[in-house]
């Protein structure tokens, strides 16, 4: 036997080897069936009425627990924090435990951290929510690459299937959990009956979620490969990500409570908040399609980012004139969130380097996120007014337009 062949055969006992230790059960991509497409479904149903749920009864909450401004605002942050620090987690996750599993942990976290956020006090509340949005924070990196791995040739549909049920879950967490506080006995159990959401999420995922064979192994150079944090599109990306995330988190955590210090009823805020999730379902099964199977996104992700922007100007200069109109403007703006995941997918050119781009993009992009729920709310409680804190937030959009025609482009990372 040559010395080529005998080399050649080590790299396939080596290979194989592997492939073995890992089981084909936690290497290959999940097989892409019906079933499959119903468990991202409900699975991203439960990334935002943990978040939701909570703001559409913010109010309620502070008073009842006593708590300050301060700590409202820190509980309007926590979630996109704790998205930014435990996406980073999340490829380790899925490397060693296998896709399937990663997520069935995710949603079986998730519904620890609901059950537990409803039983005490201000600091039990504040670390049920940290504990509930790491479960979501994983699910938030991994069933993007689960997309594009097990639907190559869907990944516009499937997209929008996946963002369609997550506004869905936002949506319903918003407008439902008024109504079930008097007959639940107030907000406690308004908040916590979304873990039931969640434990459904975790039966039809741990039913439907099976790997395929393991993929072939590729061999490549590490000294080819620069990390990700040092690719600057990389950085564009995560940029363009944690500013809509800072948008959508300071719509999710306040707009509520600043439609009711207008006059407008606390149920009436509740559904508005609803409102601006459920208009992004009819627009994730229209928009990813077609603007994800283009060479470009850039047009696309200005044209909805000004949107937002007309949403913001009308609340600062007349927000009890026209709620309604407002709430279409900025929640047909946050429709931008499916092409923040389809740039991910887009600019990376094997599943590898989506996940390492979906952890960076989200790990750090939540971070900066984060930074806008608690500078809006200090802002107004230090000022008194919204103004100051809609001017930021106008800032933070104009800056989105900017980076998300950079990454919006056609290339790679």
């Amino acid at each position: 036997m040559s010395i080529a062949e005998q080399e050649t055969r080590a790299e396939e006992t080596i290979a194989t080897g592997r492939a073995e230790e890992a089981g084909p059960s936690r290497r290959g991509a999940l097989v892409g069936t019906p079933l499959l497409v119903v468990g991202v479904a409900l699975a991203a149903s439960n990334l935002r009425p943990a978040v939701t749920s909570m703001s559409s009864v913010l109010g309620e909450v502070r008073d009842g627990l006593g708590a300050s401004a301060v700590w409202t605002s820190v509980l309007t942050a926590v979630p996109t924090i704790c998205f930014g620090l435990a996406a980073i987690a999340a490829p380790l996750l899925s490397r060693r435990l296998g896709m399937a599993r990663a997520i069935g942990l995710a949603m079986a976290v998730l519904t620890a951290g609901l059950v537990l956020r409803v039983v005490d006090g201000p600091w039990v509340v504040l670390g049920g929510t940290f504990v509930a949005a790491a479960g979501i924070a994983i699910g938030n990196v991994l069933i993007p690459v689960v997309v594009k791995q097990s639907f190559p040739h869907a990944v516009g549909r499937v997209t929008g299937v996946y963002t369609a049920a997550l506004a869905a879950g936002g949506g319903i967490g918003a407008a439902f959990t008024p109504p079930l506080e008097p007959l639940l006995g107030g907000w406690r159990g308004a908040v916590g009956a979304w873990a039931l959401l969640s434990l459904a999420a975790l039966v039809v995922w741990t039913i439907g979620a099976r790997h395929g064979e393991p993929e072939p192994v590729v061999r490549t150079d590490a000294g080819e490969r620069r990390p990700m944090v040092r690719r600057p599109l990389a950085w564009v990306v995560t940029a363009f990500f944690g500013l809509q995330a800072c948008v959508a988190y300071v719509a999710m955590g306040w707009l509520a409570e600043l439609f009711v210090s207008v006059g407008v009823t606390r149920t009436d805020a509740g559904l508005m908040l609803a409102l601006i999730n459920l208009i992004g379902i009819p627009l994730s099964f229209v928009i990813p399609p077609i603007a994800l199977n283009r060479a470009s996104q850039s047009g696309w992700i200005v044209g909805l980012a000004c949107c937002s922007l007309a949403a913001v100007a009308g609340l600062a200069i007349a927000p009890a004139a026209a709620p309604w109109l407002w709430t279409v403007l900025l929640g047909v703006g946050m429709a931008v969130f499916p092409l923040g995941l389809g740039v991910i997918a887009l600019r990376t050119r094997e599943a590898a380097e989506t996940t390492d781009l979906s952890a960076m993009a989200q790990g750090f992009g939540y971070l900066i996120g984060a930074t806008g729920p608690f500078l809006f709310g200090i802002l107004h409680g230090l000022t008194g007014s919204w103004t100051p804190s809609l001017v930021l937030l106008g800032a933070v959009i104009v800056a989105e337009m900017v980076l998300g025609w950079v990454a919006g482009r056609p290339r790679y990372v």
